[in-house]
């Protein structure tokens, strides 16, 4: 295939300690304060990383994070460090070349134990839930809503994140109060909640409805908040182009969504190994991704003509 050759889906850094190797991101330490973070071409779905990469994936949502922390600076600072120059961490310029575009560095700050979900729309484990209980996480919504449906207002869901291979838990907003006390589970939601909310607004500007996101938080050494992981990606949000969309039909998206339903037309029993992916299902949504960014930004990726 045209882009194979392109995709990283694991790194290997002389003279940097790995941290850890997540479902998409490798981290490693710098030094006491700072760590890098190389987000790869892997793909995960139904929490199982699948054996074939999405080229130019890790630097779509490597942009796009960037680009999103910019734009919400005002309303919490993020994990970035003002100096992003790749060449003082990985001075050998053949190591450094695979891993630019795609590798961020950033402040080591103590990540909060949960995923802080917004919901605007009624789809996946949350039209599931509502379906059998009426509720999504507890939070009770009208009757009669369809799959897709917009909700009345965006609902708070926070969610346990889960080790690589086991599945995030949906818990309820008392549930992370007992796990990072009230203050702080209050200061999670609302940024989160503003967050969604601007980002949504601008997004609708550029023909983009983001369904739902998720969102990760860290504290400083001072205890102050800041935004950390990614943010508002296609692969930690759902991404439906509006003019596309209508209640009661799973929109098309530009995410991953493409390849879970791809993989739910397989007999697989969703647990490791998965599946490898065709080469025309890993073209289509690598041209996914790289729409969203054109979308949100006006530009083309960098390097892709």
């Amino acid at each position: 295939m045209t882009h194979s050759s392109s995709a990283v889906f694991e790194t290997r850094i002389e003279g940097l300690e790995p941290i850890h190797r997540g479902k998409v991101r490798d981290l490693y330490r710098i030094d006491e304060e700072r760590m890098l973070i190389v987000t790869t071409d892997r793909v995960s779905a139904f929490d199982v990383i699948l054996p074939t990469p999405i080229p130019d994936k890790g630097r779509v949502l490597t942009e796009i994070s960037r680009f999103w922390f910019e734009k919400s600076s005002g309303l919490v600072p993020s994990h970035l460090c003002d100096d992003q120059d790749l060449a003082k961490v990985i001075p050998d310029a053949e190591q450094r070349r695979p891993l630019e575009g795609r590798s961020v560095i950033v402040r080591n700050l103590k990540a909060l134990p949960i995923e802080a979900v917004v919901r605007g729309y009624l789809i996946g484990s949350g039209y599931k839930d509502y379906q059998t209980t009426g509720a999504v996480c507890g939070i009770a919504l009208p009757e009669g809503l369809q799959l897709a449906d917009k909700l009345p207002q965006p609902i708070y869901t926070p969610a346990t994140k889960a080790d690589v291979g086991d599945h995030d838990e949906n818990i309820d907003f008392a549930e992370t109060v007992k796990l990072i006390g009230e203050d702080l589970a209050n200061q999670v939601r609302d940024t989160a909640m503003v967050l969604y909310r601007m980002a949504a607004e601008y997004a609708a500007k550029r023909g983009i409805i983001i369904a739902d996101t998720k969102f990760e938080f860290g504290l400083d050494e001072a205890g102050r908040l800041h935004l950390i992981d990614e943010a508002l990606t296609p692969d930690s949000s759902r991404f439906w182009p509006a003019d596309q969309y209508r209640p009661g039909i799973s929109p098309p998206s530009f995410d991953k969504q493409f390849i879970r339903d791809w993989l739910e037309t397989l007999d697989w029993d969703k647990t490791a190994p998965g599946p490898a992916i065709p080469d025309e299902i890993v073209e289509q949504t690598r041209e996914r991704y790289l729409t969203a960014y054109r979308r949100l930004t006006g530009e083309d990726l960098p390097g892709i003509a």
